[in-house]
Formats: structure tokens, C-alpha cells, sequence
């Protein structure tokens, strides 16, 4: 399921874990929510308002969410990541800014523990960007895309909030079409060329993967989806 691009940035993302420092910076961070699960159902008091609330899970180095929040204040954003030495990326991106957005946060946590952290309809979307394909049948599971995730996702969302994925691997697309249509979730749309779609390109905001493989030329494939 890799082509040669994915299995390099595989390789960059597994170099990232070992950064000198990550957990203490993260942890002395303000935009980093430290214990997330006392949130659940509470995220208007960590925002300090009743906006809606997106997630972006798996969310990297943080362009795609910080750029969100500063297009879209009336929303609040959480980007979820797993390795302290790709949060802290994020983390530094967002303390380098002169004027950041209020309205974002980070946790670093397993994505497979979303319930614990968010209650039903506390998250109105959520977004998937450049999600690993974990090629291995064996591994299916954990793409975050398959059932097991979509399972997750029903139980934070409500039946009328969607899921947004995009990614540049054509095998692990199919794989998401199919699971949702197992799952019996609605596909709202979907594109196999993102960015000649004027429709569903409409106010993209591209990840630095997204740039990086489009500007080679490489199709960009999206989905939006919600369950029934």
C-alpha cells in the first residue's frame, strides 16, 4: 500500500519521536490541554464559550488546524497527536506566531481514547489529513478510517456531523469507501482529484503533505462522511 513518498515520510515521522526536550516543552505549554478526559463535556469551559468544537486527529506539525482557527473564530479546534516529538512542532508553531488565535488547542493522546476525552455531540467534526495507511492487513484496525475507528468517531459525534478525510494513498481511499459503506454511514461526497474539483476545493487549507505531493503532481482524494 506505500509508495516511495509514504515510506520516507513514515521514516521522517518515526525519526521525530526521538527529539531531546519534546516532553518538557508540551508540558509547559498553554495550548496544550494536560488532562483532557476532566474536559469531557466541558469543552465550553475550556474554550470560554459555546462554539463548536472540530478535532483533527493525527494532526502533524498543526499548519492545517492553526490555519483553520484563524479563518474560523467563531469555531474552536483540538488537534490530536500521539508522539511528543510531532506535537512539538505544533507546539512551537504556535508559540512563534505574534498574534495567535484563542481558539485551539492540542492534546497529545491515542486517538483509540477519543470517548474518554469527548461525550456525544461534544465535537461537531473532525477532520483525518494524511492519516498513516498502515499497509499490513493484519494492522487494519488501526487506520483511522476503518470500522473500529468510525465506531469511535459515532460515539463523540451526532448522526448529522461529519467526518473529513484526505490523503494522497489511493489503496487506503478504496479501503475507506468500502468501510463506510460496511458501517452503513452516508457518503456525502467524495473526489479523486481534489484540487481540479472547484467544488469540494472550495477554501481548502492544505497540510504540508498536501503541498508537498500536489505540487509533484501526485491527486489529492477526498471524503466527507456521517453516520445514519
Amino acid at each position: 500500500m506505500y509508495n516511495k513518498s509514504q515510506v520516507k515520510r513514515r521514516f521522517i515521522s518515526m525519526r521525530l519521536r526521538n527529539i531531546t526536550g519534546a516532553q518538557e516543552i508540551i508540558q509547559k505549554c498553554g495550548w496544550v490541554i494536560h488532562d483532557p478526559t476532566a474536559a469531557k463535556g466541558y469543552w465550553d469551559q475550556v474554550f470560554g464559550n459555546e462554539n463548536p468544537v472540530h478535532i483533527e486527529v493525527g494532526m502533524g506539525k498543526g499548519r492545517f488546524l492553526i490555519e483553520m482557527a484563524k479563518r474560523y473564530p467563531e469555531i474552536n479546534y483540538i488537534g490530536i497527536e500521539m508522539y511528543d516529538s510531532v506535537l512539538v512542532r505544533a507546539v512551537q508553531k504556535a508559540e512563534s506566531m505574534e498574534e495567535s488565535p484563542g481558539n485551539f488547542r492540542f492534546i497529545r493522546m491515542d486517538a483509540r481514547e477519543l470517548p474518554s476525552v469527548f461525550g456525544k455531540g461534544d465535537v461537531e467534526k473532525i477532520y483525518l489529513n494524511f492519516s498513516d495507511p498502515w499497509p499490513k492487513d493484519r494492522h487494519a484496525k488501526r487506520r483511522l478510517t476503518s470500522r473500529q475507528f468510525l465506531n469511535r468517531y459515532q460515539k463523540i459525534l451526532l448522526p448529522s456531523q461529519s467526518v473529513e478525510f484526505k490523503t494522497d494513498n489511493k489503496e487506503l481511499f478504496e479501503f475507506s469507501l468500502q468501510e463506510i459503506k460496511d458501517c452503513h454511514w452516508i457518503l456525502d461526497a467524495s473526489t479523486c482529484d481534489l484540487h481540479q474539483d472547484n467544488v469540494m476545493n472550495k477554501d481548502n487549507v492544505m497540510t504540508e503533505y498536501e503541498e508537498k505531493f500536489s505540487s509533484k503532481g501526485n491527486p489529492i482524494f477526498k471524503l466527507i462522511t456521517h453516520y445514519a
